[in-house]
Order: structure tokens, then C-alpha cells, then sequence
């Protein structure tokens, strides 16, 4: 049973990540005062995680408590009391810590993506009351697959680009087996969203990564100069609000038909790539490429030596731009449907990714001016 005087109690892994920090948020918003967080902090961590609490509300920041540890460690470095602590009273787990930066190496990637789910799957066997462990994953899991990738699908042959959609598809294959476990089957809910960037109303994220890169590429161009972009016009751009993400996975996370399955989050109608660089162009005033290079001119420009440190490693998602796929979303329209809870059309929210770019730029040309030499001195 949950704590006394709590209907819910739930143990965050992640936090204060850019996806752990909004799903704290989401939870103690919509929970109301009647839930309580755990949150696992690495000891590096502290003090961004400190920092992140001190901007919630004082009612919300009280029913935070800030648990020192390792999501990758054995028990996630947690004790042995503040484990049988935990086990008791827990009944919802939310696991966002993950490894998403692609330039990461393949040791870091592993133990934390592959780690963390061995680990995090150990510590749900200790909780007799847990409801649901929700598991936050991604779409990318599918590599390069096109064509219609559904949410049962997981190994369909496809080729990982990279070590975070490697390690992320091994990840679920550890709690493909832990739900079906002969010993003690668990009750998992796997989410996948799309390219997660900042929410719809901000635009705001704590890293430039994803179409952030291509408006950061489009802006830092000569104003009359038309970036030529890698893939074809008609490829469709899958790319969700860390807003919509957040509620999408705490409704989902508390709808008993959760357990067992796996939800592709995603636009239901994701804009060509054509049509987003259009966009881009209109909100940072710049011209809109007249033309996409090739999808096999484009592939072998995207493995060219030193692209990735002339361009601040955009691989990733210059090459979703080359791959026709789209994510077939019944399960997750079924548990979202009457519940309010849409994805926002990019269209809506476009000048707010394009905005805080801007910002980013005139916040590095400050930093820059600010460096320079006095002359007078």
C-alpha cells in the first residue's frame, strides 16, 4: 500500500534530466497533493538537482525526496534500507534515465541504457504493490526500418545507426522478458515518442539536438544564402512536445490496460520535410531551400570524415530525413482517446523552437563580446 496519507507514490529515475525534471513537474501538477516522488539523483547530479527543486512550488517541492544513487548501480545505489523502504510503498515507477546524445560512446551507453533497465526491472520485484513500471524509451529503437513500424514490433531486422538506438533496443528486450517472466511477470508499460523536443508553449530544452541542429544550421547561413538539406521533400518529420510526452505517459502509466504493452507517441499527422524547412525559413526570416539533395548523396555526405564536427553532430536527425518510416499509434490512441490528451501540430509550435534558438545564438554572441579584450585598457 502506498504511504499513508498518499494515494500514489512513485519512484523517478532520471531527474533532473530534461525528461525527468518535465515528468517530475507533470506528476506533482496533476497528482495533486495526494502524490508522492522519490527521486533517484546521482551524487554529480545534486546540485542541478537541487536547483530544479527550488523552482517548483513549495507545496510540490515537499513531496519531493531525493534519494542518492546510481539507476545503473546494483539496486540503483540505493541501500538496503532505503530499498525495503521503497519496495513497501511504491506503486508506480516512472524510468526515464537514459543515455540519448548520440556522440556518446558505446561504454557510457551501455551501462546506462542497458544497465539501468537490468536494474530497474530487479528493483520492481521488490514491490508487492507495484501497479505499473513505465519505461521510457524511443522510436528509435526501430533503426532504419520505413514503411509502417507497429507498436509490437521490436526485432524486425532492422540496422541500428547508432549506439543509443542500439542499446535503447536492447534495453526493451530486457523487459520484453521481464513481462513474461515464469518467475514473476511484471507489469511494464513501454513508451516510444518520436524526436522529443522542447514543450509547445517554450520551446525551451537544455540541449540543441534533433531539428534544433537544422534550425540552428539555417540560422547561423548568410540571411539571402538557402541551405541546401539532406533527404527528400516528402519524408514526414516525426517530432513531439516534451508536454505532450509527459501527459501521454502519466495517463498511460495509470490505465490498468497498460501493463504488457507498448506505445508509439508520436504527431498523428507529422509534416513533410519540406514543409517543416519552410517553416523554419518563415520564422527565422531566412530563404527556403529550393531543392533536397538526394537520399544516396545524402548518406554519403552524413559519413563524410569531420561532418559531425563541422556541423555539431545533426547525423541523427539528417538521416530521419532520408528514411521514409512512419509508427503506427493504436495502442496509445486507445488509452489516450477521450482524455484531452493530443499532440499539438509542429505547425503551432515551430516559432518556438526557431525562438529559443534565436535566443541561444544572441545569449553566445553576449558571452563572446563579453570575452573580448578591453581596448582601452
Amino acid at each position: 500500500m502506498p504511504r499513508k496519507g498518499f494515494d500514489e507514490v512513485v519512484l523517478l529515475t532520471g531527474f533532473p534530466s530534461f525528461r525527468g525534471r518535465h515528468m517530475c513537474e507533470e506528476l506533482l501538477r496533476e497528482g495533486g497533493p495526494r502524490v508522492l516522488l522519490h527521486a533517484v539523483v546521482h551524487p554529480k547530479l545534486a546540485a542541478d538537482a537541487a536547483t530544479a527543486l527550488d523552482a517548483l512550488p513549495l507545496d510540490a517541492r515537499r513531496r519531493v525526496h531525493v534519494l542518492e544513487g546510481d539507476a545503473a548501480a546494483m539496486d540503483l545505489g540505493l541501500s538496503g534500507a532505503e530499498l525495503r523502504a521503497l519496495g513497501r510503498e511504491v506503486d508506480t515507477i516512472h524510468h526515464c534515465v537514459q543515455v540519448s546524445y548520440v556522440g556518446a560512446d558505446r561504454a557510457a551507453a551501455e551501462h546506462v541504457n542497458v544497465g539501468a533497465a537490468r536494474e530497474v526491472v530487479e528493483v520492481a520485484r521488490v514491490c508487492p504493490h507495484l501497479k505499473c513500471l513505465v519505461v521510457h524509451s524511443s522510436a528509435s529503437v526501430s533503426g532504419d526500418r520505413s514503411g509502417v513500424v507497429r507498436e509490437d514490433e521490436l526485432d524486425c531486422g532492422q540496422h541500428f545507426r547508432n549506439v543509443i538506438e542500439e542499446t535503447l533496443a536492447q534495453a526493451e528486450r530486457v523487459y520484453r522478458r521481464a513481462m513474461v517472466s515464469k518467475k514473476k511477470p511484471l507489469p511494464i508499460a513501454v513508451l516510444r515518442p518520436t524526436i522529443v523536443v522542447g514543450d509547445s508553449i517554450h520551446g525551451e530544452v537544455d540541449r540543441l539536438e534533433g531539428p534544433y541542429l537544422l534550425i540552428l544550421l539555417m540560422l547561423t547561413a548568410p540571411p539571402d544564402f538557402a541551405v541546401p538539406v539532406p533527404g527528400r521533400a516528402d519524408v514526414p518529420i516525426h517530432v513531439v512536445p516534451i508536454d505532450f510526452v509527459t501527459k501521454a505517459a502519466l495517463r498511460i502509466g495509470r490505465d490498468p490496460r497498460a501493463p504488457g504493452r507498448t506505445f508509439h507517441l508520436v504527431d498523428p499527422h507529422p509534416l513533410p520535410s519540406r514543409k517543416l524547412v519552410e517553416l523554419v525559413a518563415q520564422a527565422g526570416g531566412r530563404r527556403a531551400p529550393t531543392g533536397f539533395v538526394p537520399a544516396n548523396l545524402a548518406r554519403a555526405l552524413l559519413r563524410a570524415p569531420g561532418i559531425e564536427r563541422i556541423t555539431k553532430s545533426p547525423r541523427a536527425f539528417l538521416e530521419a530525413m532520408v528514411v521514409p518510416v512512419t509508427y503506427d499509434h493504436t495502442n496509445a490512441d486507445e488509452l489516450l482517446q477521450n482524455t484531452g490528451i493530443t499532440c499539438p501540430p509542429l505547425e503551432t509550435y515551430i516559432d518556438r523552437l526557431v525562438g529559443h534558438v534565436q535566443k541561444w545564438l544572441e545569449a553566445r554572441a553576449r558571452r563572446r563580446e563579453s570575452e573580448l579584450p578591453d581596448p582601452l585598457a
